[in-house]
């Protein structure tokens, strides 16, 4: 892994950091792809039971890092085999996406860690874990509106999902940048912490939900996913089954551990 990303295992938790503390963490081609290695690489690893994303230095992430250009050399003129620019730079953000995706989805808590200012492509990154723990110094910008662009990496339906219509409209449209505390009144950070806390609080709870069942977090977080979207009958039938499966692993467990224990 380059050290633009940087892995670091705490027991059962996987910390990811995107280092680019320079530039905030604005991600470039490379490091969107990296992160998305990271994601995957989380998600198959048995051994971690928590993720926790973060930025390096004094920053979560800025968003797209426009010096970059948005574009790549990856991208070539239109041609039968790669399709036009459109479907080639289409391909090339929707692969660096996965990211969103992994984070929403993996069978495990993930936390994104809000050391300083997340914008852009981060509020999506932020939006994508299932808790958000903040420190005072993390402002928040959706930044679209200033180049023009409609969102990417998920923050649309993410930050709709966790705030509701209305609130989002208002992130989205106005791009007002909100401090820590007016974002944590809107609902958008699950915990608002002292900088000089963040750190060790975040792990704490990482820690807690690593070392908890995490059989149990697994189906937990299949029906909170459930919930945006299915009807409610289906999310009930999938709950119920979910209640099935979770409390027979449960206590298959229970019953290994007490063999192991003789």
């Amino acid at each position: 892994m380059s050290d633009e990303v940087l892995i670091e295992n705490q027991g059962g938790v996987r910390i990811i950091t995107m280092n680019r503390p320079d530039r905030l963490n604005a991600l470039t081609g490379s490091i969107m792809a990296l992160l998305a290695d990271a994601c995957a690489d989380a998600a198959r690893d048995a051994s971690i039971g928590c993720v926790v994303v973060t930025g390096a230095g004094r920053g979560f992430c800025a968003g797209g890092d426009l010096k970059d250009g948005g574009s790549s050399r990856d991208i070539v003129p239109t041609n039968s085999e790669s399709g036009s620019r459109t479907e080639q730079g289409f391909a090339r953000l929707r692969g660096f996406m996965e990211t969103s995706r992994l984070l929403h989805e993996m069978p495990k808590p993930t936390i994104a860690m809000v050391n300083g200012p997340v914008a852009g492509a981060g509020i999506g990154i932020a939006g994508a874990c299932d808790l958000r723990f903040a420190g005072q110094s993390a402002s928040f910008l959706s930044a679209f509106d200033r180049i023009g662009a409609g969102g990417d990496f998920g923050s649309s339906w993410f930050w709709t999902k966790i705030v509701g219509t209305g609130v989002a409209r208002e992130l989205f449209l106005l791009g007002e940048k909100l401090t820590a505390e007016q974002a944590y009144a809107k609902g958008l950070y699950t915990r608002l912490l002292p900088d000089g806390d963040l750190r060790e609080a975040t792990l704490a709870a990482a820690h807690r939900l690593a070392d908890g069942p995490r059989m149990g977090f697994r189906y937990m977080k299949a029906n909170l996913n459930n919930a945006e979207d299915w009807a409610f009958e289906a999310a009930l039938d999938q709950e119920a089954l979910n209640m099935s499966l979770s409390t027979q692993a449960a206590g298959a467990i229970w019953k290994a551990s007490q063999k192991k224990d003789d």
